[in-house]
């Protein structure tokens, strides 16, 4: 039997479940949610009386140094720039837009709007420098009317020109922008706190909005969800009790997950605040070109539990193949690894168990949650040493699960009530009427069945978006979720993802997101070769029909055979909201947008080079 590093873990092994008459099913924690503080900027206070010199922060400098910053020194600046935003007529009606990915000043900025009760909209970097027609940062700043930008660089001079009115003011870390006059955030920090300050921190409570963070992927226009002081206090206390170990030392994470999400904004940055650790931002990626900075910090620091995307530790576990170092390094005190944002494949989760083994003598528990940018957004947790690939756990300390049959009795949509879940959207009464059922939870829209019906203190899987499952023409139910991560897998690594065709039809289809960069290293060829020639070549097609085969031949019925593939050699788009800003693919407006390529997909399959079909 495989021995396990011991970590302290709890709140969510345990479920009371409530069978109603209704059909419904209610999942509640036997471990009662314990207290937590009013606002997240006390846990701020806390610290800096209690650790003032530890540190709270940490980036590289330039010169390759880690430049820290420590809890009583951040409590100063945040009290200065929170000064300031009220002296520039910041309030809950008019926010602090900020335009900037991981850096101390975007931190500053939003803990100091916390501090001042000023709301913040951290907004996605793609938006701006990736978006060519600035459709999605329009809008968001049209809906939230800002009383300041905040902007890391010049780099985001031609978004701002463009959105950004003239009268709202324009902070930036570092430049100028030409024909617009800017404040400089050093600024800010020089502003010395004062009565206006006081008596503002003062009326800051549990419901006081602290941020608006803004979907990014089911809808053409994003959706502001709003979070509050409570929702993030609670949602930091429910982790620490499901997630113990958090309380027996201060955590240290090195981590790169943006805080325009909720994965990083939010659960990671909330962890080393709630529980007095040091966060050590890491400025690379899970990307080609930014996976070696990842990879050279996890030389040097040893995290004591450690985050990532499925990809980043994908990318991890092959390099620990010939780099010890990394290894051990990561494995030196961690004492749980965590991934959000998709499935991780069993291969990769085995693999890093191997590396543990070998590094340790004993495993790394890996632990997953169930949440969203509506719940804060932790609402389950699986943590126990049974977990495997797709599965979710049960009910964190404070939260309601209620799984609801689908009425013609396909799927089970799980919702969730407790104090972690927002009040709603911004300005969006209706939209936010209709999140809600008649008691109260959130209707998530996802999926999830038990990991054994007969044994429900096993937990729960994840089975999907309900949204993105349809019906063949012969009736039957396409789960389009578990048939996505089934085609990935067998893909691997040229493979991004897959979006599902069929509906009403006869047979299920797929068109194939292939990995470029992947896939060119995976052929040999140049890394300039362009996409549309590559995925035309013959080895491009031996490969995919290799893919397409073995997908056929594995089937175990109409609604998971797939019975053609077309591989895009255009990529998704951001501005048509193909792609969301973390790489996530909207499956809907894909297929909105390509509709004519789905209709070839049937019927012109024979004639189209990017077309493969199964040899049955």
């Amino acid at each position: 039997m495989a021995r396990y590093r011991d970590a302290h873990v709890g709140g969510c092994l345990e479920a009371e479940v409530q069978l109603r008459a209704d059909g419904s099913t209610v999942l509640r924690s036997t471990d009662a949610l314990r207290w937590y503080p009013e606002r997240l900027t006390d846990c701020l206070e806390q610290w800096a009386a209690e650790a003032p010199g530890r540190s709270f922060v940490a980036r590289r400098a330039q010169g390759g140094d880690w430049h820290h910053v420590g809890y009583a020194q951040m409590l100063q600046q945040v009290q200065a720039v929170g000064q300031a935003l009220l002296d520039a007529g910041l309030s809950q009606e008019r926010p602090l837009a900020i335009l900037s990915g991981n850096d101390v000043e975007h931190l500053t900025l939003a803990l100091a709007a916390m501090w001042a009760g000023v709301p913040y909209i951290p907004i996605s970097p793609a938006y701006a420098l990736v978006s060519q027609d600035f459709g999605k940062l329009r809008y968001i700043l049209s809906i939230t009317e800002p009383g300041m930008v905040f902007a890391s660089g010049p780099e985001y001079a031609r978004a701002i020109a463009a959105v950004v009115p003239a009268e709202v003011p324009v902070v930036l870390t570092e430049g100028r922008l030409e024909g617009r006059a800017v404040r400089a955030f050093a600024d800010l920090a020089a502003t010395r706190p004062g009565a206006a300050l006081a008596e503002a921190h003062a009326k800051v409570g549990a419901d006081t909005v602290v941020k608006l963070l803004f979907t990014s992927g089911s809808t053409r226009e994003p959706k502001g969800v709003i979070t509050t002081h409570r929702m993030l206090c609670s949602n930091q206390q429910m982790i620490r009790q499901c997630l113990a170990f958090l309380a027996d030392e201060p955590p240290v994470l090195l981590d790169w997950l943006p805080w325009n999400h909720v994965f990083g904004g939010s659960h990671n940055v909330g962890i080393v605040l709630y529980n007095g650790g040091t966060l050590y931002l890491d400025d690379g990626k899970p990307t080609p070109a930014g996976m070696a900075e990842t990879l050279r910090n996890l030389r040097e620091i040893s995290p004591t539990i450690y985050f990532n995307v499925p990809k980043g530790f994908e990318e991890i576990a092959s390099a620990m193949d010939s780099d010890t170092r990394l290894r051990d390094t990561l494995f030196a005190r961690c004492k749980a690894l965590m991934y959000a944002g998709a499935g991780l494949s069993q291969a990769v989760w085995d693999k890093l168990d191997t590396h543990a083994e070998a590094s340790i003598g004993e495993r790394i528990r890996i632990v997953t949650s169930l949440g969203m940018t509506e719940t804060a957004p932790s609402s389950t947790y699986a943590v126990g040493t049974a977990v495997a690939a797709g599965h979710v756990g049960l009910p964190n300390p404070g939260v309601e699960v209620k799984l609801v049959p689908e009425a013609d009795g396909g799927k089970i949509e799980v919702r969730f009530r407790g104090p972690n879940v927002m009040p709603g959207y911004w300005r969006l009464p209706e939209v936010s009427a209709a999140a809600f059922d008649e008691e109260g939870f959130y209707r998530t829209g996802d999926a999830v069945r038990w990991v054994d019906a007969t044994d429900p203190q096993r937990g729960l899987l994840f089975d999907g978006r309900i949204a993105e499952d349809f019906k063949l023409a012969s009736g039957t139910f396409v789960s389009v979720g578990p048939l996505r991560a089934r085609i990935v897998v067998a893909g691997h690594p040229c493979v991004q993802d897959a979006v599902i065709t069929g509906l009403n039809r006869n047979e299920v289809g797929a068109l194939l997101i292939p990995r470029a960069d992947e896939l060119r290293r995976h052929l040999g060829a140049a890394a300039d070769t362009p996409l549309p020639g590559l995925l035309q070549s013959a080895p491009a097609r031996a490969f995919f029909q290799a893919l397409a085969d073995r997908l056929w031949r594995d089937a175990s019925g109409s609604a998971s055979r797939v019975a053609r593939l077309h591989v895009l050699a255009e990529p998704p788009s951001i501005d048509k909201g193909e792609i969301t800003d973390k790489g996530s693919i909207n499956q809907r407006a894909v297929l909105t947008h390509r509709a004519a390529l789905v209709e070839a997909l049937y019927e012109g399959a024979a004639a189209d080079p990017f077309v493969i079909l199964p040899r049955a």
